[in-house]
């Protein structure tokens, strides 16, 4: 049975695999694996969290994993996936893990590991931990007495993390004369980013960063802006900020309470930094979800698109690969590998605020300059996934979507990496008609797969 989905483990907690049992195997079989690969002598992982009630249970089980097998642990508490990330890296630790389900619900929970230099984990690091947790020897190679690991706590992770996000600043640069409103979803940012924009000088106000563990991701944060929207609008704010429940991803709202994706994120920075000579190879990663939008506008500023997977795992490894240095998700995964090597919702946010800033311009203009085509996403709850393929009925539906757009607009339909969902994608130049296709195909796939 598999373990790894597309952005870690995840699933319901008190059940398989997000049980204490299975996760203190996980915590076993990751200090083996990734002890084994930094040689011999007392080695580090890092551990950090989000606001989730289920975040103490599972720390303290993947603590006593690792530490039984003789690696240390330092825990940072609640802090952005990227700042895991970072941390990993600076501490030189053997390798981070994210305690965090992202965007799902509070019962959910999940286990992301970053490399020692800050990188998702390659596929065949996950399996051989994968294989480890599914066999029964990992107890007869555990250390005894002066061998088992200890952990202790780093208390100031939140400010190492704010100071390194300010160093990507021009030297002196402050947000000054900028209102901003940011909902942190109730997780793990509720802290860092007001934190970090209040020190640049910006007014803020905070919503939504109460976490009382239960109300993480609840009606707030990236997938749900609406209350941001009004609480722009309240304010007379210049932007709005929403953040998932770990904070590797953004939503931007512009001063008319407009909401403002990671594709047209892409899309401004990417002619910056053309600009500035500093995007290199004049291109940018993004996955098969973002808009033809994003492609025409960057095409005609002289910048390529490449696509990948789904995943912000995917589309750093295609960057690595290639050697570019921007790429993301429309979801708001951005990535920056100048500066950090995985979405960072706080460190983008600070650079789009330096472009407003740097160019004296409101969001709403900058953003305009981008013109989205229309697109419909749906989901299709699944009792089980099935191989599309296998299915003509659910093909011919597709198909015949593709035949009615005629090469103005796509079609894009693939299972959840992380939920029982079918995720449905269409765009086209009428809103009502991709609305009408995509219904027709999740017709089919309701008929065909529930």
């Amino acid at each position: 049975m598999r373990l790894f989905g597309t952005d870690g483990i995840r699933g319901t907690v008190n059940r398989h695999p997000m049980t204490p049992e299975t996760v203190l195997k996980i915590g076993m079989a990751a200090a083996q694996v990734l002890s084994k690969q930094h040689g011999s002598g007392r080695h580090m992982i890092l551990i950090g969290k989000d606001t989730r009630l289920s975040g103490y249970m599972i720390e303290s089980a993947l603590t006593s994993g690792i530490c039984s097998m003789g690696m240390n642990v330092t825990l940072v508490g609640p802090l952005p996936t990227p700042g895991i990330a970072f941390l990993t890296r600076t501490l030189r630790s053997d390798a981070g893990i994210v305690i965090s389900a992202s965007h799902n619900p509070f019962d959910d929970n999940g286990i992301k590991f970053f490399s020692s230099e800050g990188f998702k984990l390659p596929d065949e690091v996950e399996k051989r931990i994968e294989e480890l947790v599914l066999e029964d020897g990992l107890s007869r190679i555990r250390p005894k007495g002066s061998g088992i690991g200890k952990a202790h706590r780093l208390d100031d992770a939140t400010g190492r993390y704010i100071e390194y996000i300010k160093s990507t600043l021009p030297k002196g640069m402050t947000f000054e004369g900028i209102k901003i409103v940011i909902d942190s979803a109730n997780g793990a940012a509720y802290k860092t980013t007001p934190w970090l924009l209040r020190e640049l000088g910006a007014e803020v106000v905070s919503i939504n960063d109460r976490p009382d563990g239960k109300n993480i991701n609840v009606d707030c944060g990236s997938l749900h802006v609406e209350g941001l929207q009004k609480a722009v609008k309240l304010h007379d704010a210049d932007v709005g900020i929403a953040h998932d429940g770990d904070a590797d991803r953004v939503i931007l709202c512009d001063e008319k309470g407009r909401m403002v994706n990671g594709d047209q994120i892409m899309g401004m920075w990417a002619v910056e930094m053309k600009k500035e000579g500093l995007l290199k190879r004049d291109t940018v990663v993004t996955t098969v979800m973002s808009n033809l939008g994003l492609e025409k506008y960057l095409e005609k500023q002289g910048i390529k698109l490449i696509r990948t997977r789904v995943g912000d795992k995917f589309v750093v490894e295609k960057m690595v690969e290639g050697g570019y240095n921007l790429g993301g998700e429309q979801s708001g995964h951005i990535v920056f590998l100048d500066h950090n090597t995985t979405g960072d919702g706080p460190i983008t946010a600070v650079q789009i605020l330096r472009l407003m800033k740097k160019r004296d311009s409101a969001l709403s203009k900058l953003a305009s300059e981008i013109k989205l085509y229309p697109q419909i996403l749906m989901n299709i709850e699944v009792e089980q996934r099935h191989d599309m393929k296998t299915i003509p009925e659910i093909e011919e539906a597709i198909k015949t979507a593709e035949e009615i757009l005629d090469g103005k607009g796509r079609v894009l339909v693939r299972p959840s990496g992380t939920e029982p969902k079918i995720r449905v994608m269409i765009e086209g130049e009428d809103h009502e008609l991709i609305k009408k296709l995509g219904e027709d195909i999740s017709e089919v796939i309701r008929e065909k797969m529930t």
